[in-house]
């Protein structure tokens, strides 16, 4: 049985995790933190780090930027893998979890759907196919997301920059830009409402002909069944730092 401590336990997300894990024979739920303990869970719920007792043999995070750092000492202090799958960090943050990296396996991916991390690679491959055309790209989302532009749009910029040798600058906003579009821009746009778990669409527009590519996600459950099999995968790892792209292979 693999025990896993959920970080986020009361959010959307942490609660599709329990759920998925439930349905589990092999994965067990032990713990969880969240700044609240709403009593609706059959295991313990911390509100303070220092409070827990239990030692997991994973730790799966679904929270804001903030509680994923403070988890990291924690996981470090007991030699635990920490998948992470929230957004919205800082430079800096980032820059901590890589150091973190050093001392203990850690997993993130800013999208855990494995269908997105296949698009990943697939735009990244397009961006030098179809290099005459200009890159956009489109992210829609539920009205309560609250980091934008979402953090899979970044990735999809970012796989798509590096591909083109890094020479990309990403637009957010024209309405102060007076100017045509460069051909060495993405740009980013953000859509904000409703209950739409995920849509992002990358656009290749062209001379008299355009290509897009969209991934769009009906049910968080599918994040949930990524970041078990993140999960699953980092268990035995030695440290380090892993991504999506270690797992979804295609050559």
């Amino acid at each position: 049985m693999v025990n896993v401590l959920i970080n986020g336990c009361n959010g959307n997300m942490g609660k599709e995790i329990i759920k998925y894990i439930d349905t589990l024979d092999n994965f067990g739920t032990i713990c969880g933190i969240d700044r609240i303990d709403c009593g609706d869970n059959d295991f313990p719920v911390y509100t303070n780090i220092e409070s827990i007792k239990e030692i997991p043999d994973v730790i799966i995070d679904f929270s804001v930027p903030a509680a994923s750092i403070a988890i990291l000492d924690f996981a470090k202090s007991k030699n635990i893998p920490v998948v992470i799958a929230t957004t919205g960090f800082s430079e800096d943050q980032l820059n901590h979890i890589k150091k973190c990296s050093k001392l203990i396996p850690i997993f993130q991916s800013s999208n855990m759907s494995l269908e997105i991390n296949i698009m990943n690679i697939f735009v990244a491959k397009l961006a030098k196919l179809l290099n005459d055309c200009d890159i956009e790209i489109i992210e829609t989302h539920h009205r309560g997301k609250i980091d934008a532009p979402s953090g899979t749009a970044l990735m999809l910029a970012n796989s798509i920059n590096y591909s083109l040798n890094e020479n990309i600058t990403y637009t957010y906003d024209r309405s102060n830009i007076k100017q045509k579009r460069s051909a060495n821009e993405i740009g980013i746009h953000s859509i904000r409402g409703g209950t739409e778990v995920g849509k992002h669409t990358v656009l290749f527009l062209g001379d008299n002909e355009n290509f897009e590519i969209t991934h769009t996600v009906t049910s968080r459950g599918i994040f949930a069944k990524g970041a078990i099999k993140a999960a699953e995968f980092i268990l035995h790892k030695s440290s380090g730092f892993y991504e999506m792209k270690d797992l979804v292979k295609l050559d």
